[in-house]
């Protein structure tokens, strides 16, 4: 496994891979990245900083996609200079991949695109690790495909991430059997409680959500057993410029923390499950 890997999830520990949705600026990462740090250092939480330098998938062609690739890369070198903290960022092209896998420590392939295979092999070639996030739409059994996709090529480190199934228009649902399916397929399983929580479309050209949902969903995939918890975390979310109704406070992310970690311990002590 990738030495990023091999180091945060080597004891066990209960992962997080956390942050903004997006760059909104170079001083406003590098702060919530030293946030981010802060709080997980007290917590004693692994952690990998998460923020996308585009969002290529908005509802509207008016929402805010990011400072774009070559700002948005000089902005988390900076995080990583500032902070020390191994960066998570989107991929949503196969010309993003080089150039991104310079900085980034994870390349992240998002869910409306975990069925490219150009993209997964390009990423999967610049030999960093995955985080390979299952669409609204596939079942989780099928994930098995795309972890396929980047290991053709020579990947040998990647993740799987669920983030809710469509469940009628505007609206998701998690169904927490499809991270024991996720969890056969030898790749470490990350459940996102903040996308999961999305109301896609629902507020007029943006995604709504409900933030005060995430804790309890996090909580129950905890105690199903995945090795990492993905939250969104602003200073202000009620003027984010993506994601906002369902990235938490970081009050909201330390008590989600403390209570991940109290469910992760205890499920510890239960060697007989299979998971």
């Amino acid at each position: 496994m990738h030495a990023t890997l091999t180091t945060l999830f080597a004891r066990k520990e209960l992962v997080l891979i956390a942050g903004p949705c997006v760059v909104e600026g170079e001083e406003f990462v590098v702060r919530h990245a030293e946030r981010v740090k802060a709080l997980c250092e007290r917590l004693s939480v692994p952690v990998i900083f998460k923020a996308s330098f585009d969002k290529a998938n908005r509802t509207s062609v008016n929402g805010y996609r990011g400072p774009g690739m070559a700002a948005g890369l000089v902005a988390l070198a900076k995080v990583k200079a500032a902070t020390g903290l191994p960066v998570l960022t989107d991929v949503h092209s196969i010309e993003q991949c080089a150039p991104t896998a310079e900085v980034a420590d994870v390349l992240q392939i998002p869910a409306f695109l975990c069925r490219q295979t150009d993209l997964i092999a390009e990423a999967a070639k610049t030999g960093k690790p995955l985080n390979i996030k299952k669409g609204q739409f596939l079942a989780p059994e099928d994930m098995r495909f795309a972890i396929d996709k980047a290991r053709e090529v020579g990947g040998t480190h990647q993740m799987v991430t669920e983030r809710g199934a469509s469940f009628g228009y505007r609206d998701l649902v998690v169904d927490m059997r499809a991270l024991i399916t996720l969890g056969t397929l030898g790749v470490p399983v990350v459940f996102d409680a903040t996308h999961s929580v999305q109301k896609p479309g629902s507020a007029g050209g943006s995604t709504g959500g409900d933030r005060l949902l995430a804790g309890p969903l996090a909580r129950g995939a905890v105690a199903v057993g995945v090795d990492a918890v993905f939250a969104e975390v602003h200073e202000d979310p009620e003027h984010a410029k993506s994601d906002g109704p369902n990235s938490l406070t970081f009050e909201l992310l330390e008590r989600l923390l403390v209570q991940c970690k109290e469910i992760h311990a205890s499920r510890r002590r239960f060697p007989e499950d299979p998971r």
